[in-house]
């Protein structure tokens, strides 16, 4: 199972145990790799001093660590290379881990965020009664006996010492982590105010002092509980798509033995040469060269291409493809992992790997905050200490400043933007799954997108005109026996009708039957032409004959999404350029491009081809914003600098997105585009915020005029400054 440290665990848990990596070392191409399920890692601080000190052991070739998803991938070449030393020195730097399980992840990822939500909800409800008891001490000044208010420091100690144990664990244990692995991090300012606002109420509730600070502690452990709990919700969609691209090949098929006999088998114990059965509606787990003499293939998740392929014997026919026909027979050319969905795979996991690496404004200005607070506390201290001699008055001023200078603000100044606007999406049919997607949205320039499904409806269409009526309703009666998609298509488009009679399906070619007493056929030109002369020039894929008429064609038509020249209108105002590169034929992108009005835009482009474009132009300066439905856009999805997919796309390609967005019109995309630049907008107002409060706030707390009560009040009032702001997201029109 994916490893945690205590931090990341459900509460009540421990850390399992070390595991020895050796049983788990795949060997492949002569390498021997490894894959192991790191935690503790937060930022992008963590995934270089990761990547650097694995990098450094001797033996190790390469190194890839992705944040999002908390695996690392290691692999060497030397024989006498021992894998245990990669977990051994995880473990050193603060970073437990332990072979990846895919399996499991998804399930001790749910435990960590229900565990947070738990925790958030004590805290929540400590937080609202100490509050209560805190009133009643500050209403009852110069009126409550100290008898009196002692009981109710008591009482507030008994609520908060639990809570602040419980619930304070994710902070605790994070921040022991990272100083035993020699550095510190956002948690290790937070426990230290957290404890010492709790130890001093303790040490002012026993010499009945007349304020304590358990509503300071217990308030402050609520509201960052719900920025951690709003990050690990997003973050736990972000590794599935390589897992959906494995579960797709992770399947069983039929293979022909020596002797003839026929074996089921899983898809990962193929071998190069193997031959195997594909029936009728299976798709292909690895990639292969066709045998039999024919195929007829829906290849629409590998290449986009709507119209089903008639593949000759020895043809290269690649994994995710369909066979529509007849069994056919295939000699496997790659293995599940060298296959196009394995290429696939990996370009997932690289384009996951890049973003990972995508470094927000929180993780930049929490480089600086730790070691200004830690300075800053350390001087009143000091400085306090010696004007006054006294321990209690410099402690006092020194957690007045850890609490004032609490990165509550900092740590809401970007879940909360991100909640807000992810409402305001919802209610526009898009939904938010990444973390950082906004701000990877908002500073895009330029759209990619694919032709079907994304522009284009997914089911074409034969036109509907009085000409082709007819033509239509005839080739109906022969349609009405298949299940082919073109013959649904020609169903769809005619009127109600009969059946013809004797219906037959010839493999590869189309139909053929008796209408009224007359044969007809209904297929490739080849087919139904009795000459079998050369193709006219407007070859279409469909042809419809009657005996004692010419072949008729059936024009296929697609239907452009609604709203899509609205959205390019919005774009240009945006200044977002945008192009379509397509899987799909050449002269139909064409076509659909000069529909909608795109000039720039490329057919018959392969998966890694529209990974590839979008790396280019990466390499050009711009911000690319990847939209598509596929499984050919998945690779080219990870890569981008944000992703959207349509709601209907595969799951790989939505999980490989950072939203998803539905409803009738294409409009939802400038919607996204705009919430995402207001969004980005409302986050960096929230830290210039936070940093103006900290400049006035924190000089008033070095000089001691502000006392830890006053601190917590001031720390609360900045966050709800930060979330009023917010809220900004959601009215009004964005720009």
């Amino acid at each position: 199972m994916d490893t945690l440290t205590s931090a990341d665990l459900p509460l009540g848990e421990t850390a399992p145990p070390q595991t020895s990596a050796r049983p788990f070392v795949r060997e492949k191409n002569g390498r021997s790799e490894l894959i192991l399920a790191v935690s503790g890692a937060k930022c992008g601080g963590c995934l270089a001093k990761i990547e650097k000190n694995v990098s450094a052991l001797e033996g190790i070739d390469h190194v890839r660590m992705n944040l999002s998803t908390g695996r690392l991938v290691a692999d060497w070449t030397s024989d006498g290379f021992n894998p245990d030393r990669i977990i051994e020195t995880l473990n050193g730097l603060g970073y437990p881990s332990k072979p990846f399980d895919p399996d499991l992840v998804d399930a001790s990822r749910q435990k960590r965020e229900r565990g947070l939500l738990l925790a958030m909800a004590v805290a929540g409800f400590a937080a609202a009664n100490i509050m209560l008891l805190s009133v009643s001490v500050w209403a009852g000044k110069g009126e409550m006996s100290d008898a009196t208010r002692t009981l109710l420091h008591w009482v507030s100690a008994a609520i908060a010492i639990p809570t602040v144990a419980f619930s304070g664990r994710p902070f605790f244990s994070s921040a022991l982590g990272a100083l035993r692995g020699g550095h510190v991090n956002m948690d290790v300012p937070i426990s230290l105010a957290v404890l010492l606002a709790t130890g001093l109420s303790i040490y002012e509730t026993i010499h009945h002092g007349e304020h304590s600070y358990f509503d300071a502690a217990v308030m402050l452990l609520f509201f960052l509980l719900i920025g951690r709990f709003l990050e690990a919700r997003l973050q736990r969609q972000a590794y599935k798509a390589a897992d959906d691209l494995a579960a797709m090949q992770a399947v069983t098929v039929s293979r022909r033995l020596e002797d003839g006999s026929i074996e089921t088998v899983a898809s990962g114990s193929l071998g190069v040469g193997d031959t195997l059965i594909i029936s009728t509606g299976e798709r292909l787990p690895v990639d292969a060269d066709l045998m039999s003499a024919e195929a007829s293939l829906n290849t629409s998740l590998v290449t986009g291409e709507v119209m089903p392929q008639l593949e000759p014997q020895g043809t290269r026919i690649y994994a995710g493809s369909v066979n529509l026909g007849a069994p056919i027979e295939v000699a496997v050319a790659t293995t599940t992992d060298d296959s196009l969905i394995g290429e696939i795979s990996r370009l997932l996991d690289v384009g996951e790997q890049k973003r990972s690496k995508y470094r927000q404004i929180a993780d930049k200005a929490a480089e600086l905050y730790v070691p200004i607070v830690h300075t800053l506390a350390a001087v009143a201290f000091i400085g306090w200490f010696i004007i006054s001699g006294d321990v209690r008055t410099a402690l006092f001023t020194a957690i007045s400043v850890l609490v004032i200078t609490c990165p509550c603000a900092l740590a809401l100044a970007a879940p909360v933007v991100q909640i807000v606007a992810a409402g305001r999406l919802f209610r526009a049919n898009a939904f938010l799954k990444s973390g950082d997607a906004l701000e990877r949205i908002a500073a895009c320039d330029h759209i990619v997108f694919d032709k079907t499904g994304t522009l284009t409806e997914l089911t074409p269409h034969f036109d509907d005109t009085e000409e082709s009526r007819e033509t239509l309703n005839l080739a109906a009666h022969l349609a009405r026996a298949s299940r082919h998609p073109l013959s649904r298509a020609v169903v769809q488009a005619a009127c109600p009708g009969p059946v013809a009679e004797n219906v037959e399906e010839h493999k590869g070619l189309g139909l053929s039957g008796l209408i009224d007493g007359k044969e007809a056929r209904l297929g490739s030109w080849e087919w139904v032409s009795a000459e079998n002369g050369a193709a006219p020039e407007d070859n279409v894929s469909l042809w419809f004959w009657i005996d004692g008429s010419a072949p008729a064609p059936l024009h296929l038509t697609e239907d452009i999404k609604k709203g899509a020249k609205e959205l390019l209108h919005s774009l240009d105002e945006l200044g977002v350029t945008y192009e379509i590169c397509s899987g799909d034929h050449p002269a139909r992108v064409e076509e659909v491009a000069a529909r909608v009005g795109v000039q720039n835009f490329t057919g018959g482009i392969k998966p890694v081809g529209k990974a590839e474009r979008v790396d280019a132009l990466s390499v050009e300066g711009h911000k690319v914003l990847m939209i598509g439905d596929g499984l050919n856009d998945a690779g080219a999805l990870a890569s981008s600098h944000a992703a959207l997919a349509p709601g209907g796309a595969l799951d790989a390609a939505r999980t490989a997105s950072d939203a998803v967005y539905s409803g009738e019109s294409l409009e939802n995309i400038a919607t996204v585009i705009r919430v995402a630049r207001s969004a980005q907008g409302r986050i960096k107002e929230n830290f210039g915020l936070a940093v103006i409060y900290n400049l006035i706030a924190v000089p008033i707390a070095l000089l001691g005029f502000v006392t830890p009560l006053i601190a917590a009040i001031a720390m609360s009032g900045s966050s709800i400054v930060v979330t009023l702001n917010a809220l900004r997201v959601a009215s009004g029109k964005t720009k």
